[in-house]
């Protein structure tokens, strides 16, 4: 149990730091550290995100930023979409989830890269011209 909440504490914040989404650290740590199977580690980290989501909703809703009727459609959906998910999970074999989550990864690496670049790129162009 201690293992799996230093690999939450950990993978918070580091996909705070990056600006990804915390299963895409989670759920490669379960899987490596913990030894869960592919899908174990996935419904693992669905089912952390339900504190998170309500909490930061809650802080959030407190500052003035949530719109209470689209969140709630919204939370309504992603439901909807877990339990779609959650029946193709079952029905595709487990190296097929392998694969699809390692894709997915290498897809938000690529996009973290981009958007690194991007800004890099950007801040050049609005630095001053040296005299």
């Amino acid at each position: 149990m201690i293992e799996a909440v230093l690999i939450g504490l950990a993978a918070g914040v580091v996909a705070g730091l990056l600006g990804v989404g915390g299963g895409a650290l989670f759920v490669p740590a379960l899987t490596i550290f913990l030894g869960l199977s592919q899908i174990d580690a996935e419904a693992t980290s669905l089912l952390a995100i339900i504190p998170v989501a309500l909490v930061g909703a809650w802080r959030q809703r407190s500052h003035g930023n949530v719109d209470l009727h689209t969140g709630l459609l919204l939370g309504g959906l992603a439901v909807a979409g877990a339990a779609a998910g959650v029946a193709a999970a079952n029905a595709v074999p487990q190296r097929a989830l392998e694969i699809g989550f390692a894709l997915l990864i290498l897809f938000v690496a690529g996009d973290l890269v981009r958007r690194a670049l991007s800004t890099t790129a950007t801040d050049e162009a609005r630095a001053p011209a040296p005299p």
